[in-house]
């Protein structure tokens, strides 16, 4: 994109009108992913022969499928950012697979097992599809060294999160009290609502994520170019900050399985004469985003004001490092558990403030961290690789939360916590010699805006 488009731009709020386009399509497309993943484990536990029927399968059967399910959801990002590059460009991608996921989600609202799993597979195709080439094209907005790209992943990231936390209310009360597949395909209308937002907004995507065949690419010869050594580095420190990613994941993904069966089945939800839903629970998480962000970004900036470390990497490390402490208070629930036979509804929204703040910390940061240090032939599929790194982490998570039954859950829980410790400290301990490898990326914003 050339400077010329950067510059003539509509702008809303100091940031491209194309940045608000992308955040509806994303906080509807988060809306339909969400609010089936707060009521899928929920569905495939249920008895057979209960008023609001489910699949009968056992908690670690449940736990198992969520593991493969959402691995392969984020997983199938790599040949999505694959396909962009190669052949059909982000903003084509962004399309299709959203269009793909309406089918998904529509076909899931059938009360048959064929239309359960080909549904799942839809779903997996689409986000493949759109989620790695959506992230890549808010970077795409931003010229070069634009020191607003931060703060647009930061807007982009609340969208996801205002239609993650709208989802398990409505999705999550629908699917529990009414029906689980009058839920799922109410996702799936929320996905349609994205698409509409997303093709009315085309016009404010010019240039951007636009499919570029090579022999008409300007710079050709330059992408046809091995990369250089300081790309090698860069994309070295990449692959080394998804084992990080991989960790925050398979910790903060015991949200949707391990923890949400914990609050379905083991959770003193009542408040006054009046139920909890358990998939309220996936609300806690979006909405301490929502409230929290801002401040938590606003401390970050003050913080590298004052000189003090506001690297990427360093941000990640304490993020894993915060998240895994709020398993804390679900080992405190498990110790009430064993004491009484319930435990209390707020160790569970201590333990999602402190998943969240952990999050807020790791994750715009990370999505951020990749269009800097990627070279631009590789963007998309780089981003894919990110998300990858997400897929194993739920994998992983669904390994951790089926071995449960077996080890316990106040062990997992504790586990959790000592194991994000040290892995958090051990990047610390490395930042010096990691942050050298990036040869400065992260200072271009700095030196351009002075």
């Amino acid at each position: 994109m050339d400077k010329k488009l950067f510059e003539n731009q509509p702008q809303l709020f100091g940031h491209p009108m194309g940045l608000y386009v992308l955040f509806f399509t994303e906080l509807w497309e988060r809306f339909s992913y969400y609010g089936m993943r707060a009521i899928l484990v929920l569905y495939i536990t249920k008895e057979t022969m209960d008023a609001n029927p489910g699949m009968g399968w056992s908690n670690a059967d449940a736990i198992w499928l969520y593991g493969w399910y959402t691995m392969l959801v984020y997983v199938a990002s790599i040949p999505g950012g694959l396909i962009a590059d190669k052949y059909i460009g982000q903003k084509k991608a962004v399309f299709w697979g959203g269009m793909i996921l309406v089918a998904g989600h529509t076909i899931l609202a059938i009360t048959q097992d064929w239309a359960f799993y080909t549904g799942l597979g839809l779903i997996i195709a689409g986000v493949g599809l759109l989620k790695p080439n959506i992230s890549t094209m808010v970077g795409g907005l931003y010229a070069k060294g634009d020191e607003r790209r931060d703060k647009g992943f930061t807007i982009f990231y609340i969208g996801i999160n205002i239609g993650a936390f709208l989802s398990a209310l409505i999705v999550g009360y629908v699917g529990e009290n009414i029906g689980w597949h009058y839920g799922f395909g109410l996702a799936g209308i929320g996905m349609l609502i994205g698409m509409l937002v997303y093709w009315w907004g085309l016009k404010y995507l010019e240039g951007v994520g636009d499919f570029i065949r090579n022999d008409d690419n300007p710079d050709k010869d330059l992408a046809d170019k091995p990369l250089t050594k300081i790309e090698k580095d860069r994309m070295l420190v990449m692959f080394l900050s998804f084992f990080l990613i991989i960790v925050f994941w398979g910790a903060f993904e015991q949200a949707g399985g391990l923890m949400n069966i914990y609050a379905d089945e083991k959770t003193d939800r009542m408040l006054g004469g009046f139920e909890v839903p358990a998939s309220w629970f996936q609300s806690v998480n979006a909405f301490f985003i929502i409230t929290l962000g801002t401040a938590v970004a606003g401390f970050w900036y003050r913080w590298k004001l004052a000189g003090k470390e506001g690297s990427s990497l360093f941000k990640m490390a304490i993020g894993v490092i915060i998240m895994g402490w709020g398993f804390m208070f679900m080992r405190f629930a498990s110790q009430e558990f064993d004491a009484s036979g319930s435990s209390a509804m707020y160790w569970l929204v201590l333990a999602y403030l402190f998943h969240t703040i952990g999050e807020l910390c790791a994750s715009p940061v990370a999505l951020s961290f990749i269009t800097k240090l990627a070279p631009a032939k590789y963007a998309s599929f780089m981003m894919g690789a990110y998300f990858a790194a997400t897929g194993l982490g739920n994998k992983v998570a669904g390994l951790i939360g089926s071995s449960a039954e077996n080890a316990g859950e106040k062990e997992i829980f504790t586990g959790i916590v000592i194991f994000c410790t040290i892995v958090g400290v051990i990047v610390l301990l490395m930042l010096k010699p990691l942050k050298r490898l990036t040869h400065g990326a992260e200072d271009l914003v700095l030196d351009d805006v002075h």
